[in-house]
This record gives C-alpha cells, sequence and structure tokens, in this order.
C-alpha cells in the first residue's frame, strides 16, 4: 500500500450524524407534534361549552403548530460548531536547504569591494 503525499485526512469526531438518522429524528418530531396538535383541536371542541379560554387556549396552539412543526421538520441538519474541524491538514515536510558553496559564503561586501578593485568610498 503506498502512501500519497499530500492526501486530505478527515476526523470521524467531527462527522455529522447520518442522513437517514437525521431525517428518522425530523419525522418522529414532526409526528409528536402532530399528535400534540391533535390533541390540543379535540380537547378544544370538548372544552368549547365548559372551560371556554382553556379551548380559545388550545384552539390557538392547534392553530400555530402546524406551522411551527413544519419549520422545525425542515430546519434542516445539526450544526456542530463545537466539534473539532474535521479537515486535519497534511503534516509539512521540511524543504531541504542549498549548500552554500566554499567561495560564496565566505564573500561579504568588503571581499566583493575588494575584487572590483579596492574602489571602495
Amino acid at each position: 500500500m503506498r502512501k500519497r503525499s499530500g492526501a486530505e485526512v478527515f476526523r470521524i469526531t467531527g462527522a455529522r450524524q447520518g442522513l437517514a438518522d437525521d431525517v428518522r429524528g425530523r419525522q418522529r418530531r414532526y409526528v409528536i407534534s402532530m399528535s400534540v396538535r391533535t390533541v390540543s383541536v379535540i380537547l378544544a371542541a370538548v372544552l368549547w361549552n365548559v372551560e371556554r379560554y382553556v379551548a380559545m387556549v388550545a384552539l390557538a396552539l392547534g392553530v400555530l403548530l402546524p406551522y411551527v412543526a413544519v419549520v422545525i421538520a425542515n430546519a434542516g441538519r445539526e450544526n456542530t460548531p463545537s466539534l473539532p474541524s474535521t479537515f486535519v491538514p497534511a503534516p509539512m515536510r521540511p524543504m531541504l536547504d542549498a549548500t552554500p558553496v566554499a567561495g560564496a559564503a565566505e564573500a561579504g561586501p568588503e571581499a566583493d569591494a575588494a575584487g572590483r578593485g579596492g574602489e571602495s568610498a
């Protein structure tokens, strides 16, 4: 097995929940909220002549809950800002330094000026 240089490395700890699990969870939340809505509408119908204020609150809940349930169900996948980044950059290889030439390493500004015929001011 050959190693590829520059390959992307991913961390599994930062992976999100699977798509099937996410859809199943959203469907479950939608069914629960629709069940609460159904119970509140039935409760409003039963309590209309008995306790009118409770029936009005239950009816308002039954009217508003479908919108809230759809917004929650279509909210999308979860966001994981607290987890570490899922991308880890590949480690950088150190560059090889060029070996200095023996004569060029000793040559400085004075040696350069002397090489031009001693024209220094």
